[in-house]
């Protein structure tokens, strides 16, 4: 043990003379620990939030989605082009078109998706996501009948349409008839609710089977997208490098991440918004910190000049401030730590803080504690405290040994 730390370590322990001073360690401490613990706790909520939303878009859609019309004849060999790529766990064709769903004088814009439950409940958890009827629907459609459609829960309270309601559905490219050229219009008979948790998807989302899609947006059995899931989500990018590359140019080729870009970007600018506010909260601990080392330079004046007057250099005199400044940094931070730790554990496990589940799909807060954030909101917090130190031990090293003394 270093004799600048021993002293600054017993001054810190012992009795202050005034209880002003004690009063402002104390209070730069828990600056530091209230400071710390509040950034934590945000960052693992807003984690939580991010890796919620992350699992829905997952679960509703694929790691990679490839755009490109691919006819029925061609289907097979582009199925071999893609299974020749590496880290390709299973691959799902559908058909993706816009249209208008109308229903009881109602209308709403709708993302129509066609697609196979065989192959598509291989990339994806939509299948988990059916809150009324059932995906067998898709395959028990009889001749004549309308063709089946599932609607996202939020669709269908705005068409007012249920299981079993028949509606609409409108496209938006003009079809030639003996009567001029007229929108293209088919009747669907709904037969489930999808709920997925992600209210764009819920909002927008119908489902239909392949064929029907096919054929209502004149694809002749073809389709227009293949959706990719991968043995490991994060060779997502190297993956459609090399996808890109077999295809070439006749397809888009895009990541979930790509497709949800503003989302993504929203929430990171807001995580980095947050943690710079409560940033200020330590910042301003450490601003307590430095008057406390003031504090004690002026209410220690006679000991600093006991210790210079005794061959002590500036430099020996700057370390005593610079482990002082230190161990109440420590003691902020360890205390900060644990209890942002506490609280967020806390949090997850027990319903203090409960959401209306129409509204946010989930009825707790989300919680994700991760080390890379606890290791840099301790980092962070230290080096802020680090630098209040400086002018404080500055000024100490600079009083003249016979003035404090003397005045001391």
């Amino acid at each position: 043990m270093s004799a600048e730390f021993f002293i600054a370590y017993r001054y810190l322990k012992a009795k202050r003379k005034g209880l002003f001073s004690m009063v402002t360690t104390v209070i730069g401490i828990a600056g530091v620990a209230l400071g710390v613990a509040a950034l934590i706790v945000t960052l693992s909520i807003m984690n939580g939030f991010q890796s919620d939303i992350k699992k829905k878009i997952i679960d509703a859609q694929a790691h990679i989605i490839i755009y490109g019309s691919v006819r029925a004849d061609d289907y097979g060999a582009f199925s071999a082009r893609l299974k020749s790529q590496p880290h390709l766990a299973a691959y799902a064709p559908f058909v993706l078109g816009q249209g208008i769903l109308t229903f009881d004088n109602r209308s709403a814009g709708v993302v129509m998706k066609g697609l196979e439950p065989e192959s598509e409940f291989k990339i994806n958890n939509l299948k988990n996501y059916l809150v009324e009827g059932s995906w067998a629907a898709l395959g028990q459609a009889k001749p004549g009948e309308p063709p089946v459609l599932f609607l996202g829960e939020e669709l269908a309270k705005n068409l007012g349409a249920w299981t079993g309601n028949e509606i609409i559905l409108v496209s938006p490219k003009s079809a030639l008839t003996g009567m001029g050229i007229l929108p293209r219009m088919k009747k669907f008979k709904v037969a489930g609710i999808v709920r997925t948790g992600y209210y764009e998807f819920d909002n927008t989302m119908a489902y239909c089977g392949l064929r029907a899609a096919s054929d209502f947006f004149g694809l002749a059995g073809g389709i227009n997208g293949i959706g990719v899931k991968l043995d490991d989500i994060n060779r997502a990018k190297e993956s459609v490098v090399a996808l890109k590359k077999e295809l070439g140019f006749g397809y888009t080729v895009k990541t979930y991440a790509d497709m949800n870009r503003t989302l993504f970007a929203a929430l990171k600018l807001e995580k980095f918004v947050m943690s710079l506010v409560l940033a200020l909260i330590i910042l301003v601990a450490t601003f307590n910190i430095a008057s406390n080392l003031l504090m004690m330079s002026v209410e220690k004046l006679r000991d600093i000049g006991v210790l210079r007057a005794m061959g002590a250099g500036p430099g020996f005199v700057r370390k005593i401030f610079f482990w002082e400044g230190n161990l109440i940094a420590l003691s902020g931070i360890t205390l900060g730590v644990v209890l942002g730790v506490g609280l967020s554990v806390f949090i997850a496990v027990y319903p203090v803080v409960e959401l209306p589940s129409d509204i946010y799909y989930v009825t707790r807060v989300p919680v994700e504690l991760k080390i890379r954030d606890l290791l840099a909101t301790a980092l962070i917090s230290y080096l802020l405290c680090m630098l209040s130190t400086i002018y404080p031990a500055v000024r100490a090293s600079k009083i003249s040994p016979v003035d404090a003394i003397r005045y001391g």
